[in-house]
């Protein structure tokens, strides 16, 4: 029997984590009878180890509950096997979609995503960006173009393959994934339009990207002579994220202002979902006195009663695309379209 009075600083302290520290490679090696870097290769690159090995390692780590070190590895490999996705907010269910296309085609290559919130302002956006860059994640997925000229210089000398999302530029960081706003804005007064609404209003979001919007149903409507004897289209602005709450207070708003308005523009679902409620508290006929449409189609707009008109943009080519743009990129292979503009679609129901 050893002694421990005898032992040296360095034999103690070595016991030491021996008795309290976590499991090891070496423990999982030693009960499956293999080297530890044969368990290493059958944990990290089976096809380099033959069956009976493979099989005696996982079974060693089934039996031990052992969990490999990601960031040891990462560090030898320089792969952290993670890619960032940074979204404004994860209550607003209009990125759902993304997520899940991202988390799914991710997943099937062998990574994980790690979501983080940015809000809408620049600053959180900044900071989030310095954690993620300085945590060496394999990609990073952005919500909207990066407008933050610190973040953009951080984010191209990082070398980490970026992804822009939810929008179009002329000058992306890396890649890009996305429909202009400005496009889809005009689209939905043209449409409008030609459903014969003449007095249109419009209740949206303050963020960039809900105010391109704006700015581009406001000029089309005036354009095609949709606004009142005053030349103006009504608009009604409301915090981000947008909520039911904010649809039925911001049409109360623009029927007290604009009593003749028949058809209101809303730049997310929920904020239209919030509109037909106020209306049928109102009793005003959807779609004869006023008519909806939202955006983002969201799974309740088709159960609304009237069914709601809205603009489905999808998320799962979003997310599917932006995941191979980044996957494609670990591997060192070229993209050879890194813009690709997916469009939008207006779905017509009942309340226009």
């Amino acid at each position: 029997m050893t002694d421990e009075k005898n032992d040296s600083p360095g034999q103690e302290t070595r016991r030491r984590r021996r008795s309290h520290g976590g499991l090891t490679l070496r423990d999982v090696a030693k009960l499956a009878g293999v080297a530890p870097i044969t368990a290493s290769r059958a944990l990290n690159t089976p096809e380099q180890v033959s069956p009976e090995i493979l099989a005696r390692v996982r079974d060693a780590v089934e039996r031990t509950g052992y969990v490999p070190n990601i960031l040891a590895g990462g560090l030898a490999s320089r792969q952290t096997r993670l890619v960032a996705a940074v979204v404004p907010t994860i209550s607003s269910p209009v990125f759902l979609e993304m997520i899940e296309a991202l988390t799914r085609s991710l997943t099937a290559a062998g990574y994980q995503l790690m979501l983080g919130q940015s809000g809408y302002t620049e600053s959180r956006e900044d900071e989030l960006l310095e954690a993620i860059i300085g945590r060496r994640a394999d990609g990073v997925v952005l919500t909207g173009v990066m407008r933050s000229p610190l973040a953009r210089r951080r984010l191209l000398a990082s070398g980490i393959p970026v992804v822009e999302t939810w929008d179009l530029t002329p000058t992306p960081i890396d890649m890009l994934v996305g429909f202009s706003h400005g496009r889809l804005g005009s689209a939905v007064a043209a449409y409008l339009h030609g459903r014969g609404r003449r007095r249109v209003a419009i209740i949206s979001a303050n963020d960039d990207r809900a105010r391109q919007r704006t700015a581009a149903f406001i000029q089309t409507a005036q354009a095609l002579k949709l606004a009142g004897a005053d030349g103006q289209i009504p608009a009604c602005y409301v915090g981000a994220p947008t909520t039911v709450g904010h649809g039925r207070s911001g049409l109360r708003e623009l029927l007290a202002a604009h009593p003749d308005i028949d058809a209101v523009f809303c730049s997310s679902d929920m904020l239209a979902m919030g509109v037909l409620n106020e209306a049928h508290a109102q009793g005003i006929d959807v779609p004869g006195r006023l008519g909806v449409i939202g955006l983002g189609d969201q799974s309740f707009a088709r159960d609304l009663h009237p069914a709601l008109t809205t603009v489905r943009i999808d998320g799962n080519v979003i997310g599917e695309t932006a995941a191979h743009f980044i996957l494609e990129r670990i591997a060192g292979r070229r993209v050879a379209e890194p813009v690709c503009d997916i469009g939008f679609t207006i779905v017509e129901r009942s309340t226009i």
